[in-house]
């Protein structure tokens, strides 16, 4: 490749470099973006349930909602004939229904959201790679200059040691042993 080819790359790519900038944001915006559309009608409706059900006005209506049952069933409003006397069995057959319904919601949502971070996980694994291998040949292609200009880097451990490859399974080791 030419000199002047390599110059007009690198005078493009500093020119685009604002706006990849721009572009990542765009991409990950997009992919949260599409992630969320690609909603199965289940996980749409389980995503609604865990949101309303982790609010406020949730936690409002529930305390309301055991404060008049409590109320009312232990005659303290005159006039309401109780109807679910303590120890209350109706309410506690109500209230572990409702706790069934909401856990699954929250884990068929969690489940949803694990998939999504593993599919960012695996994206931003693969960046990696292909970032590391270009910082290495960046660092190939600097050493080379240095060397073509008389400048000893050959007892620079760092510079060594950042050119060597990496270790794939000591990295796979390591990160096991964090599991």
């Amino acid at each position: 490749m030419g000199g002047k080819k390599l110059l007009d790359i690198l005078t493009f790519r500093r020119k685009k470099y604002a706006e990849v900038r721009k572009d990542v944001n765009e991409i990950i915006q997009t992919f949260k973006e599409n992630a969320k559309r690609n909603r199965s009608v289940a996980d749409k409706y389980a995503d609604t349930i865990t949101a309303f059900s982790g609010s406020i006005p949730f936690l409002v209506i529930n305390v309301i909602w055991f404060i008049a049952w409590i109320a009312i069933n232990t005659e303290l409003i005159p006039g309401i004939e109780p109807f679910d006397p303590y120890p209350f069995g109706l309410l506690t057959m109500i209230v572990s229904l409702e706790a069934i319904l909401l856990s699954t919601a929250v884990l068929i949502s969690q489940n949803r959201e694990t998939k999504v971070n593993d599919l960012r996980s695996e994206i931003d694994a693969r960046i990696d790679i292909v970032a590391e291998e270009k910082v290495t040949k960046c660092l190939e292609l600097l050493t080379l200059l240095l060397k073509k200009n008389d400048i000893d880097v050959s007892n620079d451990e760092t510079l060594i040691k950042m050119l060597e490859p990496e270790d794939k399974e000591y990295l796979e080791r390591e990160i096991g042993k964090q599991v």
